[in-house]
């Protein structure tokens, strides 16, 4: 009996967590589609390509966070659904993922202004979750829009708000794949003094050099988006210093930030968009906002030339909207992403965008040289990809110049509400630029 009863106790050991699923296969994995939580352009990643192996994140319709798996050029995909959930009924809680640079994939998710989500891979590359986890265990307790960022030696960096809209800071923690250990770099790198918050965007270049732009907010109405202000990093997020090597002293706030662009309040500015840089490590971000004397908002790339900061206009939008209120709103226009240079002209700058004026299908507009200012725009899907924003794979892009898409139809209702539409496929979509 005693041998019986062992034996029954070790099957229950060996069995999946209660929510889990063995892996199974498909081509186009289903996801919750009722907002855009899994779509929404601060995600980093939906997708990420190690090796030969791409993965994926996302919710189900029950709400588990589920990964995917495929070898790159496959058209099946490895499912597992793990045994974490998340609230999708809130739009800010997206998945961000990353795998360091032996492979082990980190895990973010469920956060909005709660404690700290955060798992790793038992193995390199593998689909099964650990156990939840802290990182430092400081400041980590009101967590929103983490995100991962690997930078060349195979190290992580890990950003996201301590705090709230219009009361939080910018913290950083980094990961060292040879100790497997995380360490808090910075619990208030942008430090909004109890007054205003940063929404950031941020990037790292092939040199290593981590690329940090952002809009302050003074409230928590997105209206009070204003300015937009830039950094840089050459040792990993330690020190920081302007576009021009001086150094900064931390915290950054308002009155010693450098600006790229000054933006008024009520311009219809949006925050959390995307930032990248090009081949000799010059940034270029993307944003959106009216500029004065128009009603109509119109996307925008803000560059570092040798001159000084540049502002392009793309200038190809015709309808106007108003920007107010809290929540995730329900917008026409998608928040722009952005790259730079490709194999066959390395000036080339795409914006990947939304708008409901091009039957809200998945766009992009290029320009073949900043100063030229000339945006050609062409639609990338035949139908409509509802309230979707875009994120791609930003180590396919950054190591072989191969733009991967993720694409899924969302719909979201303003002011964090909840559509009726049923769960959709997912689809990687590649981009020829």
């Amino acid at each position: 009996m005693q041998k019986y009863l062992l034996f029954l106790f070790l099957q229950i050991l060996l069995l999946p967590p209660v929510g889990a699923q063995e892996a199974t296969q498909a081509s186009h994995p289903q996801a919750w589609a009722g907002n855009s939580v899994n779509t929404v352009i601060f995600r980093k990643n939906s997708l990420v390509t190690h090796g030969d192996a791409q993965l994926m994140a996302y919710y189900d319709a029950s709400g588990f966070l589920c990964l995917a798996k495929r070898k790159l050029g496959d058209e099946q995909w490895e499912i597992r659904q793990t045994p974490y959930t998340g609230n999708i009924r809130d739009a800010h809680n997206s998945i961000s993922i990353m795998t360091d640079g032996e492979g082990y994939l980190h895990v973010s998710w469920n956060h909005h202004g709660s404690p700290l989500s955060y798992a790793k891979s038992v193995a390199p590359l593998s689909l099964e979750l650990g156990k939840k986890q802290p990182m430092t265990a400081t400041a980590e307790q009101n967590v929103t829009y983490p995100e991962f960022h690997r930078l060349p030696d195979g190290n992580l960096l890990f950003i996201y708000r301590d705090g709230q809209s219009g009361r939080g800071n910018l913290a950083m923690k980094s990961y060292n794949t040879r100790t497997k250990q995380w360490q808090q770099l910075h619990s208030n790198l942008i430090d909004g003094e109890g007054q205003r918050n940063a929404y950031w965007q941020a990037c790292t270049d092939a040199q290593g050099v981590i690329h940090l732009s952002w809009v302050w907010r003074e409230t928590p109405d997105v209206a009070s988006n204003h300015d937009l202000c830039y950094a840089r990093s050459r040792d990993g997020g330690k020190t920081w210093e302007t576009s021009q090597g001086q150094p900064y002293r931390l915290p950054i706030t308002a009155a010693t930030a450098e600006y790229a662009c000054k933006i008024p309040q009520n311009s219809e500015l949006i925050n959390q968009t995307s930032m990248t840089a090009d081949s000799a490590g010059q940034p270029y971000i993307a944003t959106y906002y009216r500029p004065q004397g128009s009603n109509v908002p119109q996307y925008h790339v803000i560059y570092r030339a040798d001159s000084g900061w540049k502002v392009l206009n793309t200038g190809f939008r015709k309808t106007p909207f108003s920007l107010k209120g809290g929540g995730t709103k329900a917008i026409p226009i998608s928040r722009p992403q952005i790259v730079a240079g490709c194999p066959e002209n390395g000036k080339l700058i795409a914006l990947i965008f939304r708008d409901e004026e091009r039957g809200k299908k998945a766009s992009v507009a290029t320009c073949t040289n900043a100063p030229d200012n000339r945006w050609l725009v062409r639609d990338l899907t035949e139908h409509s990809v509802g309230d979707w924003e875009p994120t791609f794979d930003t180590e396919l892009w950054k190591n072989q110049r191969i733009l991967h898409l993720f694409i899924q139809r969302v719909q979201q209702v303003d002011g964090e509400g909840v559509s009726n539409l049923p769960s959709q496929p997912i689809s990687v979509l590649p981009v020829s630029l």
